[in-house]
């Protein structure tokens, strides 16, 4: 496994003409945009997540600790039964934002028995919609299409695409570059 480069300040977070927003209209090509930026901007989401993480775990550290823990868990689980199970894995590849949501709805339900709702929220959700935000509204560079493909192709593997596939996510991207080489070697 490869660890992503940081990315520089200008190339992450650019001038307003490098945002736009995205067309809702069609989910398969904001859902490309997301997961490209995902595996592109990596490190430097990671990098945000843990400062988020790391203030609200200093804030109240039990409480980030026992959030953690259970998002991992619930995580883990979820992996697992979608792996395991068929209705599941049809789900997941059907509705991965679904599946998404129904995993922090299951972290959300479990920390609230423990009273750790508002570290929930601050230190676990809040990173995550800072990072779907920015993923949503970046515009792709072309060194950002050509990273994804070698990505996707599955020449390096990132932490990132490791998460990305137990999402079910890159099998798609990965199908569409193998049917456009094979569209060329026809040629």
């Amino acid at each position: 496994m490869e660890l992503a480069p940081f990315r520089p300040w200008d190339d992450f977070f650019p001038g307003v003409d490098r945002f736009s927003r995205p067309d809702v209209s069609d989910l398969s090509k904001w859902n490309n945009r997301v997961i490209s930026n995902l595996l592109y901007y990596q490190t430097n989401y990671f990098a945000a997540a843990i400062v988020v993480i790391l203030i609200v775990g200093f804030m109240n550290p039990l409480g980030m600790f026992l959030g953690g823990a259970v998002v991992a868990l619930v995580f883990m689980g979820s992996v697992w039964a979608g792996e395991n199970k068929a209705v599941i894995k049809n789900f997941k590849k059907k509705n991965p934002t679904l599946f998404v949501v129904g995993v922090m709805g299951i972290s959300y339900f479990l920390l609230s028995l423990c009273g750790g709702v508002m570290v929930f929220l601050f230190g676990i959700t809040f990173p995550m919609l800072l990072i779907l935000i920015h993923a949503s509204l970046r515009l792709r560079s072309m060194k950002n299409k050509l990273e994804n493909k070698i990505e996707g192709v599955g020449l390096k593997k990132t932490p990132m695409g490791v998460i990305l596939d137990l999402l079910d996510q890159q099998e798609e991207k990965i199908n569409k570059i193998q049917d456009f080489l094979e569209s060329k070697l026809k040629d």
